[in-house]
């Protein structure tokens, strides 16, 4: 019988020991969008033989893997305090989650003691496992689109099976707001609290390594993190703000906004320590933009580059 594209699931568990099946069911379902998967990912060796007549050699497979990919709405769970479903996916890229009750949920970068998840992946009936997961993720806003988070997952490979679909039960998730004028406020670009922003991405550039070493079990890795980013907003004149004089004096600023208007279902993606790169134009409707790209740079203190706040 053939196997419907259409009818894809994902549930995401934290597991308490690294690598072993945390068992996500149903009441683990994340709502996503772009789903896809590579269900094996491997470094290809070819034995490369030489012999007295013309042919391939055998293709050895080492180091497989698994690659999870899925875009999830960036909004909250609709109560203050509780945490988005897709929270301990963000956990397991390299995020602390601190809550706060009926107040707050607030994740901040790491550098030691990562988190790491299950992901069960469920094609109409076909099952793929994928422990041990780590990855990254980049966050999109687009001016009259629905903001997204943007994962890419990377696990230990387990040999698929055939299982039932469960029943998923899909909470802690809000319906999302478009990303515009009235429900994204508090806008700041490097001081200036009145710019008027397109677009909006940041990267937090993560460095997965996969490994399995003689003497050891496979191992998904993160080795290091580089936020960047960049937006769009309408260029302004040099007495409102001159970015090219910012670029240039290597000046640490803020990049931040808040998207959503009600309690539960607000974010807040904070950059406290943005150096931007080359300015450059763009255009709008006909309207001059200015183009900036930005790196976040962690203080003396380290782990505070960037910030994601849901209240």
């Amino acid at each position: 019988m053939a196997l419907l594209t259409r009818k894809r699931l994902i549930l995401i568990e934290e597991e308490s020991t690294y690598g072993t099946d945390a068992g996500p069911d149903g009441a683990d379902a994340v709502l996503v969008k772009d789903l896809s998967i590579v269900p094996q990912q491997s470094d290809v060796v070819s034995r490369d033989l030489i012999r007295p007549y013309l042919g391939a050699s055998e293709q050895l497979l080492a180091n497989t893997r698994v690659e999870c990919t899925f875009s999830v709405e960036l909004a909250g769970s609709g109560t203050a305090g509780t945490a988005p479903r897709f929270g301990k996916a963000l956990k397991a890229c390299g995020f602390s989650e601190t809550i706060v009750a009926s107040t707050s949920v607030t994740y901040d970068p790491v550098s030691t003691a990562f988190d790491s998840v299950t992901i069960h992946y469920n094609l109409d009936g076909v099952r793929h496992k994928v422990t041990g997961a780590r990855g990254t993720f980049t966050i999109t806003a687009n001016v009259g689109e629905i903001p997204t988070i943007d994962f890419t997952m990377t696990g230990i490979y387990v040999a698929p099976d055939d299982s039932a679909q469960p029943t998923v039960t899909y909470a802690n998730q809000s319906t999302p707001l478009i990303f515009k004028q009235g429900n994204t406020t508090g806008l700041n670009v490097m001081g200036l609290t009145t710019a008027k922003l397109s677009n909006f991405s940041m990267d937090m550039g993560n460095d997965i390594v996969y490994r399995e070493l003689v003497g050891g079990t496979g191992e998904v890795l993160l080795t290091n993190r580089n936020v960047s980013g960049s937006l769009q907003i309408e260029a302004v004149s040099l007495a409102t703000k001159d970015y090219f004089a910012v670029a240039l004096a290597n000046t640490l600023g803020i990049i931040e906004f808040t998207h959503g208007t009600s309690a539960g279902n607000i974010v807040k993606v904070d950059s406290a320590r943005a150096d931007i790169a080359d300015v450059s134009y763009g255009d709008l409707d006909g309207i001059a933009m200015l183009e900036i790209p930005f790196t976040s740079v962690p203080s003396t203190a380290g782990n505070d580059e960037v910030e994601i706040v849901f209240t």
